[in-house]
């Protein structure tokens, strides 16, 4: 992977298509909200992510729907821009599938976080574009942004400082208007996906009788050389699962995972067979 790219302001072309279709979509829910009042009032009770609502009446689809409501310009104007400038690399280097995967799994579970630790309606992209800024910083770490245009810091001190802001938010009385449980979720959902849920899924599942005592090397080579074929699979797997642990599923190369995939069939089967 190229870790070098940079991208810079460009027309809506220059957007990978799952970035451009989330702002497309929010700023046009936007315009409707702003043009008719009405409107506005009958899209909050019906798409706004409202406790009492999804709890006593199962308006479950509000999980996904409040994430394209915003309350003002300068709401779904940042949560719009932070969402390309962090995202934009990203789903380049995902691909848009798996992007669109990350940012409504996140968004959802910001939804679910605000759900059991506020009462309060909520709306807005916040919670998955915070889980997208995590991502970034997991990624990317060391890269500098600049903060109000004017101070650079590593995003992974930015990140590690709103974590420790959304979290302490989360648990005071700030009444702030703020949904600070949802931001939270977003991280906290987003690094659990990242880190770790692809591979307890696949220790669990799909990959019985594996040790965990080999580390990765970063210039590995697939071949089998004098290993048997289940032997080979549980070595390389094992290396495999040992990446994920570290930087996350989605940052495996696309030989990577369907090395995994070929792999954890192989052995289901051969301990299937082994078994009867």
């Amino acid at each position: 992977m190229n870790t070098n790219r940079s991208f810079g302001f460009g027309p809506m072309g220059g957007m990978p298509p799952a970035i451009k279709n989330i702002i497309f979509i929010n700023a046009v829910i936007f315009l409707m909200q702003v043009l008719n009042q009405s409107l506005e009032q009958m899209i909050f009770r019906y798409f706004a992510l409202i406790p009492s609502e999804i709890i006593y009446h199962f308006k479950v689809w509000q999980l996904v729907s409040y994430m394209f409501l915003h309350a003002d310009f300068w709401h779904i104007f940042f949560n719009m821009f932070i969402l390309w400038m962090f995202g934009s690399e990203l789903e380049r280097e995902w691909g848009t599938k798996e992007f669109l995967k990350y940012y409504f799994i996140t968004g959802i579970g910001a939804g679910v976080f605000n759900l059991l630790l506020s009462s309060a309606p909520t709306i807005g992209a916040s919670g998955a574009v915070y889980g997208i800024m995590l991502a970034y910083a997991l990624r990317f770490p060391d890269r500098m942004v600049y903060i109000y245009f004017l101070f650079p810091v590593k995003v992974k001190y930015m990140m590690a400082f709103l974590v420790l802001v959304s979290f302490f938010s989360t648990f005071s009385s700030s009444g702030d208007g703020i949904a600070h449980a949802a931001h939270l979720g977003g991280i906290v959902v987003g690094f659990v996906y990242l880190k770790y849920w692809v591979l307890l899924y696949k220790i669990k599942q799909n990959i019985p009788n594996i040790s965990f005592g080999k580390k990765d090397n970063p210039n590995m080579k697939y071949t089998k050389g004098g290993d048997n074929k289940t032997e080979y699979y549980r070595r390389i797997i094992d290396e495999l699962l040992d990446k994920i642990n570290r930087v996350g599923y989605l940052n495996l190369t696309d030989e990577e995972k369907k090395i995994l995939e070929e792999g954890s069939k192989y052995l289901r089967e051969h301990d299937a067979e082994n078994f009867n």
